[in-house]
């Protein structure tokens, strides 16, 4: 449903990754501009993913947004504070999950001069 969703989004690749230690796999493997993550995943802990990127320079700033059923203030604060740039929860409207990710594409896009 998410890459449906975002299929809207032209010129953009997708590449899906099935848990959290094959998502960190898949950006090692090719350039990311923009994550979308579960908090509920096998074997890895989406927090545990945001704060793996947020520790690596190549990732600091990649844009990161969490989408999960977890609607409660403790996840969403912990995501934020893990350095998560958006949250959203699921069920979602597909055009508001369109519009964020254009948001975060345009906002961490390269700047020319």
């Amino acid at each position: 449903m998410v890459r449906t969703a975002l299929a809207a989004l032209t010129g953009v690749v997708f590449v899906e990754a099935s848990s959290g230690l094959r998502a960190i796999e898949v950006l090692g493997l090719q350039p990311v501009h923009l994550v979308v993550l579960d908090l509920n995943m096998p074997d890895m802990h989406g927090l545990d993913v945001i704060r793996f990127l947020r520790t690596h320079a190549k990732y600091r700033q990649l844009p990161v947004m969490v989408l999960t059923t977890r609607g409660d203030d403790t996840s969403r604060d912990a995501a934020m504070d893990a350095g998560a740039s958006l949250y959203l929860t699921k069920p979602f409207a597909p055009s508001a999950l369109v519009a964020a990710a254009r948001a975060q594409l345009e906002a961490h896009a390269p700047r020319r001069v």
